[in-house]
Formats: structure tokens, sequence, C-alpha cells
């Protein structure tokens, strides 16, 4: 009953903080960038117990942070796109200071590096280009907090629906040899419940003279494929776990883990929601 009060008390900061903070892009720059080095600093740690694997917290957490602020910049239109030189010759470091420090196994250590910077620091960094895109005749950045908001409101729901859907109807196995838990019947009660939330964010934040068809099938869309990407990263990381035999990647969130734990569904949605919404503009 405790652990069910912390988790309660715990998952709604953690969403009040996470609304408040896209009101504001510093505040949500200021936030992701936080989050980024925290799971950042997690996931090097938890590699770093691998034998024969010694991977630079330090600077792969700097790196990342960098690589998070660089992309804030570079799409708001603060900076130009020389903003990530450093960020690359920071890699050709990590990769050529391998030569010096005689590890037993160099190959691994490469691997985790860029693994740290492919799987967090990248995806993280898709919150910045889906909040601004140049709108204006002058190319000037438009703040839209509401579309990079909606994956994680797609995600909440997603849980939220799969869990209570899983509990009354669950019987069939998603993937039992990865996460026994999860459900076919969960995972599509998860998708309705979010595909209904996207119904209520386009009837709300639709344009003027927009059609409403088409506005609803958008944003149904995004959270569809949301919906099967968060699925996806949530697997991804129960895989990393159950390779690393362990439970939680970590114990910053009380009741809830680890950053890992709380973000893995994001790292995988994050660059598939960017996929499709910037292959909408395509067409």
């Amino acid at each position: 009953m405790n652990n069910f009060i912390t988790r309660a008390i715990t998952g709604v900061l953690f969403v009040a903080i996470i609304v408040v903070c896209f009101l504001r892009p510093q505040a949500m720059i200021f936030l992701f960038a936080l989050i980024t080095g925290l799971t950042l600093w997690e996931f090097c740690g938890l590699v770093n117990e691998r034998e024969q694997v010694s991977v630079n917290r330090f600077i792969c957490t700097i790196a990342g942070v960098y690589f998070f602020l660089a992309m804030a910049g570079y799409t708001i239109g603060l900076t130009p796109v020389a903003v990530f030189i450093p960020y690359l010759l920071t890699l050709i470091y990590l990769f050529v200071s391998e030569l010096y420090l005689k590890a037993p196994d160099p190959i691994h250590n490469w691997a985790y590096t860029m693994l740290s910077q492919m799987y967090i620091a990248l995806p993280f960094s898709m919150v910045c280009v889906l909040a601004f895109a140049p709108a204006t005749p002058d190319g000037a950045a438009v703040y839209n907090y509401l579309l990079p908001l909606s994956v994680f409101i797609f995600l909440w729901l997603n849980d939220t629906g799969a869990y209570c859907t899983g509990m009354l109807w669950g019987r069939h196995r998603l993937f039992e040899r990865i996460s026994p838990k999860k459900s076919w019947e969960g995972s599509i009660g998860g998708g309705i419940v979010a595909m209904a939330g996207a119904v209520v964010i386009a009837l709300l934040g639709k344009p003027d003279g927009a059609d409403t068809l088409t506005t609803c099938l958008v944003w149904m869309g995004l959270a569809l494929v949301v919906v099967v990407f968060g699925t996806l990263g949530d697997l991804v990381e129960s895989l990393f776990k159950r390779t690393l035999g362990i439970k939680d990647s970590g114990n910053i969130l009380p009741g809830h883990g680890g950053m890992l734990d709380r973000f893995d569904s994001a790292l995988m949605a994050l660059p598939a929601a960017v996929v499709y919404w910037y292959s909408l503009s395509l067409l």
C-alpha cells in the first residue's frame, strides 16, 4: 500500500512538472537538458558494471547534454549549423582516446559510447524538433508546445489504458520472452484510449477553417505511431535490463525506478513522431 501511494505521488508530480515545463520554451529546454544528462549518467553507470566495459561517463553525459542544447539553439534559429562541430569533435576524441587507454575490449567501449548518444541524446533532442518549426516568412521559429506534449500525453493514456484493459481482459501475451505481463488486449486497449485522447486534442486545437475530419485523422495517426513505437521502446528497455540482470535502471524516482524506466517509451516514440509529422508535410 505504501509503495502504491509513493508511486502515485511521484507519478502525479512527474506529470505536473512535464506539463508545466512545456508552457514556456526556456523551462522545457532546461528540464529536458537535465533529463538527458541524468538519463545518460544512469545509462553509462549501468553499462560500466559489465565486464570489460569502461565508457567515459562524464564526457558521454556532457556531450549528450551539449547535443540537446545545440539542437535547441539550431531549431530556434539562434545558432548556425556549426554549433554541432564541438559535439562531433568530442565523438572523435572518444574514439581516438581508446588508442591510449589500453582497454581489454575497446570495441565494447566504442559501441556503448555511441549507443548512449543514439539511444538517449538523439531521441531527447527530437523534443526540440517537434517544439520549434520555421513558420514565418523570415524563417523565425515558432514555439508549439502542444505537439511534443501530446507525445507524452499519448504515452500516459496508453499506459493507463493498457494497464486497465490488461488487468480486465489480458489473456494473450504480447512478448512473453521479454515482458511477461504485457498482453495484446492491453496494448489494443491502450491504443484505443490514446486515439480517443487524440480526437479531443484535435478538436480543442483545430485551427480556424481546418477540416475537422482531416485534423482528427492526423492526430489519431500520431497517437497510433506513438503507441506502437512507445510499446517497442518499453520492450527494448526491458530487454536491456534483462540482459544486465536488473529489475530497475535506478532509484531516482521513488516507486518508478530510474530515468530509463520512466522515459523508455519516449526514447522510441519521439523520433517516430518526428518522422510521422514531417512526412505529412511532404505529402
